[in-house]
């Protein structure tokens, strides 16, 4: 099996960080670029919000607009960015960001290539659309731009989403029966709004309950 292609990766950092808000990701970005000024202008580049433990059958989010994420030592924080950013990342290594008001210091890196898996999973997607049929409309529309026809789509949760500008309503998005190359072409590309913070990134299925490292 050939590898994936190398020109998008995930940069995924250890950290130590007991406490976040749920809704923490427009926090995130800001402190990420405040760290890596590049980052806001980087069009490929995107971030995956700060995830806590599985519980039952995935991870499990708190409820309620001040409800905190309790992390363990094997959350990450993940950047998906083009390969030539790889070094430029780098620098968050020993810095201590200041998220919403609360610590997380950046440790190890190690790189994760994107996956060849067929069936994805995105917690997060902003699309400018209402209810559930509206949602999958415009979804299966942008896909279509992409060439992408995935076999099965099954949106779940609304999330919000607070930045300043206003609260996105985000819904999570499985698809399945994807070939290999539209796999490939969805990871690099995204879906929807919000890519900077948090929004639009897909993974694969198996391996929705966290994001860590493959050198843990």
């Amino acid at each position: 099996m050939q590898d994936a292609p190398a020109d998008i990766v995930d940069a995924v950092f250890a950290i130590a960080c007991r406490t976040l808000p749920v809704d923490h990701a427009y926090a995130l970005q800001q402190a990420v670029q405040e760290a890596l000024p590049w980052f806001a202008q980087e069009p490929r580049a995107g971030l995956h919000t700060v995830h806590g433990a599985a519980s039952g059958s995935g991870w499990m989010r708190p409820e309620g607009a001040d409800a905190l994420l309790q992390l363990s030592r094997r959350a990450r924080l993940a950047l998906r960015l083009p390969a030539h950013r790889v070094q430029d990342a780098a620098a968050l290594l020993g810095r201590t960001l200041q998220v919403a008001g609360w610590p997380l210091r950046v440790e190890k890196m190690a790189l994760r290539p994107l996956s060849r898996i067929t069936t994805l999973f995105s917690r997060c997607v902003v699309l400018a659309a209402g209810d559930e049929a509206a949602f999958v409309i415009a979804a299966t529309e942008e896909l279509g731009v992409l060439g992408i026809q995935p076999g099965r789509m099954l949106c779940g949760r609304v999330t919000p989403v607070a930045t300043p500008a206003g609260t996105h309503q985000s819904r999570s998005l499985m698809l399945a029966g994807l070939t290999r190359e539209q796999s490939l072409l969805l990871q690099q590309s995204g879906l929807g709004a919000g890519r900077k913070f948090g929004c639009g990134l897909f993974i694969p299925h198996k391996d929705i309950a966290d994001l860590r490292s493959r050198s843990d």
